[in-house]
């Protein structure tokens, strides 16, 4: 058995995760990493792609985004479609010249790894059985529900996991959960202490990846009697793209030409307009849903990213609010460490959480226009949410409200 000593022990070796150790480490808090699968699994997990303007900025000022900074494809602008005709929202010309970045989520964490790594913060991978202990100590009891940690000398958090078949602790100061909607770390918090609200969605996505030269040069959203699509990409060869299908779809009843078609069909903004077609080397049906839970602290133990909070992907919120919820966690952790200033950890929650839903507010309001309600394609609110979208495409006002959220509101810390 080891037993090691950090300030901040990380559960997960996501974006979050490794924002996270980086921007404490810039402050000289130490920390470590446990990952539950293999750094292989890890960096070809096939992600979200689109980053903020004010997400993007923060990666690169980290000293992590080198090749992010010379590889992404920078977009001013995004494409609607609305049964066959396009038209275009100018980002930079609504939200103060601030475009977004694309750049696949699978790529930042291959650069974020490599970066930790060579600075010698420590990832265990393949770390088994998990589990976190008295986090719950150490709060003030006059600081509410949402209070952060004290300065009691008693509160000592640790997490043991096993590993080459051994068991291991890590002694820590503070404990940050960021692995993810299916990882220990919101699990640990008793269900009397914490809220959870859940939203699905009638429907899902089935998501491709293809060797083909995107066919545009910027996203593409679209509505179609048959449903949404959603043309993307990940490089200059890469091509990611999307269909609005039934919640049941069985991925084997949608070979590849069928798909080809499909969104041939539902994107064809022109006369002879098409996707390019190429090998398909991934192919997934993912559905929709909305959670949240408050507060995202407990005790010792803070909640970021996914572990918090998922977002439907339309909106392309969720690789960007989990680095939002880092850039205060670390602010709030290194004045405690070396200010003993609680505070702003004391705030934590709620500073993230008026982010988050006005992330989920977008993102629920994106999903709902683009899409077509299932088994009634003539309803009353298909007519609203085309309604809707006509407005947004002709007015400058709409029109500025949507280019502040997609490029991203200021960050409040």
């Amino acid at each position: 058995m080891t037993n090691q000593s950090v300030d901040v022990c990380i559960i997960g070796c996501g974006p979050s995760g490794l924002m996270l150790s980086r921007l404490l480490a810039i402050k000289g808090v130490s920390s470590i990493i446990l990952e539950r699968s293999k750094r292989t699994h890890v960096e070809k997990r096939i992600r979200a792609g689109v980053l903020e303007h004010g997400a993007a900025q923060t990666i690169i000022d980290s000293g992590m985004g080198e090749r992010l900074k010379a590889e992404r494809m920078l977009h001013d602008g995004v494409c609607f479609v609305i049964d066959g005709k396009q038209a275009r929202i100018d980002l930079t010309a609504y939200a103060e010249g601030q475009q977004i970045s694309v750049y696949g989520q699978h790529e930042v964490v291959q650069d974020m790894i490599a970066f930790t790594l060579e600075n010698d913060v420590e990832i265990v991978f393949d770390a088994a059985d998990v589990a976190l202990h008295d986090f719950e100590t150490g709060v003030s009891p006059s600081a509410g529900p949402n209070a952060g940690p004290s300065a009691s000398p008693n509160a000592s958090p640790s997490v043991t996991y096993q590993k080459d078949g051994q068991e291991h602790t890590v002694s820590c100061k503070y404990i940050a959960g960021c692995d993810g909607f299916h990882g220990v770390s919101r699990k640990s918090m008793p269900d009397d202490k914490i809220t959870e609200f859940h939203r699905s969605f009638p429907f899902a996505w089935l998501g491709i990846m293809a060797k083909a030269e995107p066919a545009s040069d910027e996203l593409i959203y679209a509505r179609h009697r048959n449903g949404f699509a959603l043309h993307s990409m990940r490089s200059q060869i890469l091509s990611r793209l999307y269909l609005q299908v039934p919640l049941e779809t069985d991925i084997a009843d949608w070979p590849d030409d069928k798909i080809w078609d499909e969104l041939d069909l539902r994107l064809g903004a022109d006369a002879g307009w098409s996707v390019n077609r190429g090998e398909i080397i991934d192919k997934s049906v993912t559905p929709l849903r909305s959670f949240v839970v408050e507060p995202m602290q407990l005790g010792k133990l803070f909640l970021a990213g996914d572990a918090a909070h998922i977002v439907p992907p339309t909106g392309a919120k969720g690789m960007n609010l989990a680095i939002a919820d880092v850039r205060v966690l670390a602010v709030g952790l290194a004045k405690m460490l070396n200010e003993n200033d609680g505070s702003m950890l004391n705030e934590y929650s709620q500073i993230c959480l008026r982010r988050v839903w006005k992330a989920q507010r977008f993102s629920w309001w994106m999903t709902a226009i683009l899409h077509t309600p299932e088994g009634a394609h003539d309803t009353y609110q298909s007519r609203i949410d085309q309604a809707d979208l006509e407005h947004l495409l002709s007015s400058d006002c709409y029109a500025k409200i949507f280019a502040e959220n997609y490029v991203g509101l200021p960050f409040e810390v």
